[in-house]
C-alpha cells in the first residue's frame, strides 16, 4: 500500500511528521511539525477504539504519547449528556422505545454524539456476543435497558458482566429462563451461557449444560405469567410498553447438589458464573472475540472449535491480562491497544467495517446531529439494509461479521449512505473538512492530484493502494486546477472536493477499519 501525504521520519527529538507538497511542479516543499504519535497509527487506533477520527480528534491526540491516548480513550468516568427533553419533544418513539426503528435511531444518536466512543463500541461488541432481539420480546425497551447495562458494566470484570446478563430481563425472556423451574428445568440459557457467551463448543459436556441450568432455576422476571400477557397486549400505556424486572424465586430454585465443570456443591447462578469465569477456556474464548472485533477478522464463530486462532500469541497476551487483573475486560482492552500485534502494519485495514461502524463513522465526520433529525432514522434503517439491524440480531449467534458484511447489495447501500451523508457543505463537519483541505498551505489554489492527497489525509489519513490512488487522481483530473479566491471559484472547489470525497468513501479501503 502507498502511504498518504504524511510520511513519518525518526529524529533525535522524537518523531517528526514530514508533509510533502506534491502539488509543486515535480518538486516537493517539506516542512516538519513535531508530533508524538504516528498519524497512521493514531488513525488506526481511533478506528478500532471508536468509530474513526474526526480531524479535530486527530489534532487533539497527535500531540499526546500513544499510551496516554489509549489511557484517555479508556477513561469512562464521564457520562454522556443526552438531551432527553428534546428527544421526547420531537421523537416520541425514541422515548417510549416501543418500536425498533425509534430505539435503533436513539442508539445511533448516542454512538454519533458520545464523548466516549470506546464505551459505545463495547456496547456494540456485547450486543454482538450476547445477541438479544426485540423481534421475540415485542418491544425494544428491554433491549435498550440491556444496552444501558453494557454501558455501565461492559468494561468491568467478566464475572460481574455475566452475572448482570443472567439477571437481565431481556436475556431471561429471550432464552426462556422464566420457564426454568426447580421441578422442570429449561436448558436454553444454561446451554448458551456455555456455548456462545463464555466458553465455546468443546469445553463442556451435556451434563454441564443441565447442571448449569439447574443453578439458574428461579432466576426470572417478576410475575412472569401476568407480565407475558401484558407484553402481548398491544396497548400503549402512559410510558410505553411494560418493562420487566428481575427477581429471584427461592421456592422455585433447585437446592440440590450440582457438578459444574468438575466442581461440586449446592450451586446457585452466582456460583456457576464464578466457576465458568475461572476456566482458562473462558478467557481464551473471550480473547478470541475481542481479537475478532478489535484486531482482525477471524473465522466465523462456529468454526472456532475446529480451527486455531489467527494469532495464538495475541490470545495468550489477552488471556494473561485476564487472569492477572481479576478477569478485567478493561485490562484485556489495554493489552490489545498497547500491544505490538495491534500496532503492526498487517493489523491495519484488516477488518471489514460492520454496518454500524460504517454508518456512525460517516455521521461523526459530517458533524453533530441536531434534534429533530430524520437522518438517524435513515441511518438505523440503512444498518438493517446492510445486514446489521440494531437491536434485531438474526439469532442468538449474533452476526458473524467479516466477509458476510459485504455483497453486491450491501456494498451499494454503503456507497449510497456515505455519499449522501458526506455531501452537504453546510454541515459543521463537512465545513471543517473543506476548510482543512484549503488551508494546508498559504496558497489559494490546488492541483487535481494534490486535492486527492489532501482529501485522503483529512479523512483519515487513509492509506490506499497505488491502483486506487491512480483511479482517484484520474477522476479528479477532470476538475483541473482549482482555486477559491472568488465566491464562484470557491463553489467550484467545494463541488470538486465533495465529489472526490464521495468517490473515496466508495473505495474498498474505506470499507475496512
Amino acid at each position: 500500500k502507498q502511504t498518504s501525504a504524511y510520511e513519518i521520519m525518526p529524529s533525535l527529538g522524537g518523531l517528526e511528521m514530514c508533509i510533502r507538497d506534491r502539488s509543486s511542479n515535480g518538486g516537493e516543499i517539506m516542512t516538519t511539525a513535531s508530533v508524538k504519535t504516528n498519524p497512521e497509527l493514531l488513525a488506526h487506533l481511533l478506528r478500532r477504539a471508536g468509530f474513526g477520527a474526526t480531524p479535530r480528534e486527530m489534532d487533539l491526540y497527535s500531540q499526546m504519547e500513544y499510551d496516554d491516548i489509549v489511557d484517555s480513550l479508556m477513561d469512562f468516568s464521564e457520562e454522556d449528556v443526552i438531551p432527553d427533553d428534546m428527544i421526547n419533544r420531537f421523537h416520541k418513539d425514541q422515548s417510549d422505545f416501543r418500536s425498533a426503528n425509534g430505539a435503533g435511531a436513539n442508539w445511533v444518536y448516542r454512538m454519533v454524539m458520545t464523548k466516549t466512543p470506546l464505551r459505545e463500541k463495547m456496547c456494540l461488541f456485547w450486543h454482538r456476543v450476547f445477541a438479544t432481539a426485540s423481534t421475540k420480546l415485542i418491544t425494544s425497551r428491554p433491549i435498550i435497558n440491556q444496552i444501558a447495562m453494557f454501558r455501565k458494566h461492559g468494561v468491568g470484570t467478566f464475572d460481574n458482566l455475566l452475572l448482570e446478563l443472567s439477571k437481565d430481563p431481556a436475556m431471561i425472556m429471550w432464552l426462556d429462563n422464566q420457564d426454568n423451574h426447580g421441578s422442570n428445568i429449561n436448558e436454553n440459557f444454561g446451554r448458551e451461557i456455555l456455548e456462545l457467551f463464555a466458553m465455546g463448543v468443546g469445553n463442556y459436556t451435556e451434563d454441564d449444560i443441565k447442571e448449569t441450568a439447574r443453578a439458574f432455576t428461579g432466576w426470572r422476571v417478576v410475575n412472569p405469567e401476568y407480565m407475558s400477557i401484558k407484553m402481548r397486549n398491544n396497548t400503549v400505556r402512559p410510558y410505553g410498553y411494560i418493562s420487566w424486572q428481575y427477581e429471584y424465586d427461592e421456592d422455585d430454585h433447585d437446592h440440590g447438589e450440582k457438578t459444574i465443570l468438575g466442581e461440586t456443591g449446592n450451586w446457585n447462578g452466582e456460583d456457576a458464573v464464578r466457576i465458568i469465569c475461572s476456566n482458562k477456556a473462558t478467557a481464551e474464548y473471550l480473547a478470541r472475540h475481542l481479537y475478532h472485533f478489535f484486531v482482525a477478522d477471524e473465522l466465523p464463530v462456529p468454526q472456532w472449535p475446529h480451527e486455531e486462532p489467527r494469532d495464538p500469541q495475541a490470545i495468550k497476551v489477552m488471556t494473561d491480562a485476564y487472569f492477572a487483573n481479576g478477569h478485567s475486560i478493561e485490562a484485556m482492552l489495554e493489552a490489545i491497544f498497547k500491544s505490538d500485534f495491534f500496532k503492526e502494519e498487517s493489523a491495519m485495514y484488516a477488518r471489514i467495517k460492520s454496518p454500524a461502524e460504517m454508518v456512525v463513522g460517516a455521521m461523526r465526520l459530517a458533524g453533530p446531529i441536531k434534534i429533530p433529525s430524520q437522518e438517524i432514522y435513515y441511518a438505523q434503517g440503512v444498518c438493517s439494509n446492510m445486514g446489521q439491524g440494531l437491536l434485531r440480531p438474526p439469532s442468538v449467534e449474533g452476526w458473524q461479521g467479516g466477509d458476510e458484511w459485504i455483497n453486491t447489495g450491501t456494498y451499494v447501500e454503503r456507497i449510497n449512505f456515505a455519499t449522501r451523508i458526506l455531501n452537504d457543505p453546510n454541515k459543521q463537519g463537512i465545513k471543517d473538512i473543506l476548510g482543512r483541505i484549503r488551508n494546508v498551505d498559504s496558497n489559494s489554489h490546488v492541483t487535481a492530484d494534490d486535492l486527492v492527497n489532501r482529501c485522503l489525509d483529512v479523512l483519515g489519513p487513509i492509506s490506499v493502494s497505488i491502483g486506487t490512488e491512480a483511479g482517484l487522481k484520474t477522476y479528479a483530473s477532470k476538475f483541473g486546477d482549482l482555486s477559491w479566491d472568488t465566491e464562484s471559484k470557491l463553489s467550484e472547489f467545494e463541488d470538486a472536493a465533495l465529489a472526490v470525497i464521495r468517490l473515496i468513501v466508495c473505495t474498498q479501503e474505506y470499507q475496512t477499519v
